[in-house]
């Protein structure tokens, strides 16, 4: 499907999926359109964010899909409740129209400002503050499931000008390695039994904010799950990370663990590497990737969990 179609069945998906709940839809406005078509249901003061890039595995598993939306709107109209600044759900279960699935959310008034790096790494160290004490049977590391591994098989058809059949090999025997720990919580507590683990945002938090006049909001937690909070912090530019340590330490959280935090900036790696195949669905997504795709072939191969990648 070209990407005008996808947006224009997402866009009437959310309409339709709007109006059985009675709210007045006129003028629809797309506001955002990359993995998801997010979507102004003007006049009304909601919007809705409707997942149209996605890798086969999710399309498989419309139930796991729609598991997840359920924790992600939980686990936000918790953490709104508790008056942390974040986007609040404008109702509390996904809809499915049209071959979609979707979540409506309040709509509020962007401001161009951009947020410093140390800023967004408090925000996120403040948001982990925060969800500690969350409630919600939340899953554990969310981004690292099976679509990583389908994804990683396909990249030689579909992506052979920019990996190899060597990158595909190495990618797959990585994830053997980090399988066991991405998907099973006890695996880490037994190989790291010193490093906590809780709610986790998923989805790079400290990028992942709305500027307001009223503050910073936080937003996007479609990947919220259990998990170190090092996964949060994979990969963040120096200034992000310092941001974070200086706030963490403030807030009395412990200090992150360096190998912990390579292994969440691997497990990254990966996950990026399996989106490969549906790069060209997202304008410049190509472009993004390869510079990450080099640096991985330039690094060390993980070989086992304890094996320091720092």
């Amino acid at each position: 499907m070209s990407a005008p179609a996808r947006q224009e069945s997402a866009v009437a998906a959310a309409v339709a999926a709007a109006r059985t709940l009675g709210l007045a839809v006129e003028e629809p406005r797309v506001l955002y359109d990359v993995f998801s078509v997010v979507v102004h249901l003007a006049p009304s003061p909601v919007v809705a964010r409707v997942p149209t890039v996605l890798g086969r595995t999710v399309l498989a598993d419309r139930s796991a899909q729609l598991r997840q939306m359920r924790l992600e709107l939980q686990a936000t109209a918790w953490l709104a409740g508790t008056g942390f600044p974040c986007v609040r759900p404008a109702h509390p279960e996904p809809l499915q129209a049209g071959g979609h699935a979707s979540t409506l959310w309040e709509l509020v008034d962007q401001l161009p400002d951009p947020v410093g790096e140390a800023e967004s790494g408090a925000v996120v160290a403040r948001l982990h503050a925060a969800l500690a004490t969350c409630p919600v049977d939340l899953d554990w590391l969310v981004p690292l499931d099976p679509s990583v591994p389908d994804g990683i098989v396909q990249l030689a058809d579909t992506r052979p000008g920019h990996v190899t059949a060597d990158d595909v090999e190495r990618a797959l025997a990585e994830w053997a390695v980090l399988e066991p720990w991405a998907t099973d919580p006890t695996v880490h507590a037994a190989v790291f039994p010193d490093v906590p683990v809780q709610p986790v945002h998923g989805d790079a938090p400290f990028y992942n904010v709305i500027v307001t006049a009223d503050g910073v909001l936080s937003s996007d937690f479609e990947h919220v799950g259990l998990g170190p909070r090092e996964w949060d912090v994979a990969g963040v530019p120096a200034g992000v990370r310092a941001g974070y340590d200086g706030a963490a330490a403030e807030l009395g959280l412990p200090g992150l663990d360096l190998q912990v935090l390579a292994l969440c900036e691997r497990g990254r790696l990966l996950q990026l590497l399996a989106v490969f195949p549906l790069a060209d669905a997202v304008p410049g997504m190509v472009d993004a990737l390869e510079p990450l795709v080099a640096g991985w072939r330039d690094s060390p191969p993980l070989t086992d969990l304890r094996t320091p990648l720092t």
